[in-house]
């Protein structure tokens, strides 16, 4: 059962073009991403009261801001998470058991933060609170734990974030996944971040090994001392 079902999901994933999202993702691709949230907008409009339709465009723009804070286009960024929050919002009225739909909207608040701190009063609460309820929802869920793991390195150690607990996140995502290359990614970059540059390498290497195709680990690699 468990198998019939994670092959019916990657089945509608399939159709649904999102393998094509993290293709463009991985390449840093932003004129293909923005073609996909054209065409997943205009879909969105049509099917106002289908979950799947609105979650798929809030994936695609988070996507996009996450390539545009890669490219260091705060601007973009945010312009692109803020355009994900409504679909996002969408999606959770229309089906609010569904985690994943939590956690897009969490994510989506969050990555509005780093592009301009002076939000965080206005979007913190909401990408907290949502991504809290995405891993109540579903505590096996390893990407609910990257994303709070990646809220927790970019909140201050005052408000109870930190690179130590976005570790132990980014680790619990890889108890839910071991090949998880993002998880691999972003805990390597929590800890070069606390000063363990060796460890940090193994860990980006790993999310390479896994994805090779990722700009971005490739990018944190150079930057990664072998010491």
């Amino acid at each position: 059962m468990t198998l019939a079902i994670f092959l019916l999901s990657r089945l509608l994933m399939a159709d649904a073009g999102l393998p094509g999202l993290e293709a463009a993702r991985n390449r840093q691709d932003r004129v293909a991403l923005e073609k996909s949230i054209e065409r997943f907008a205009a879909d969105a409009r049509t099917r106002q009261d289908n979950a799947e339709a609105q979650y798929r465009l809030a994936l695609a723009n988070s996507y996009l801001a996450e390539v545009a804070m890669e490219m260091r286009d705060k601007t973009k960024a945010r312009e692109a998470a803020e355009a994900g929050m409504e679909p996002a919002r969408r999606a959770v009225a229309l089906d609010p058991r569904n985690a994943e739909h939590h956690r897009i909207l969490g994510t989506l608040c969050g990555q509005v933060i780093p592009a301009n701190v002076l939000l965080g009063l206005r979007y913190g609460r909401c990408a907290q609170e949502e991504i809290e309820k995405a891993v109540e929802l579903n505590p096996h869920s390893a990407a609910a734990y990257l994303s709070r793991g990646v809220g927790n390195y970019y909140l201050p150690a005052s408000f109870g974030g930190g690179v130590e607990p976005a570790i132990r996140d980014f680790q619990k995502a890889l108890d839910m996944d071991h090949k998880f290359a993002d998880a691999y990614l972003w805990l390597g970059i929590a800890l070069r971040k606390a000063g363990k540059n060796g460890e940090a390498r193994k860990a980006i290497e790993k999310s390479l090994e896994l994805n090779p195709n990722r700009i971005w680990a490739r990018q944190q690699l150079k930057k990664t001392p072998a010491r």
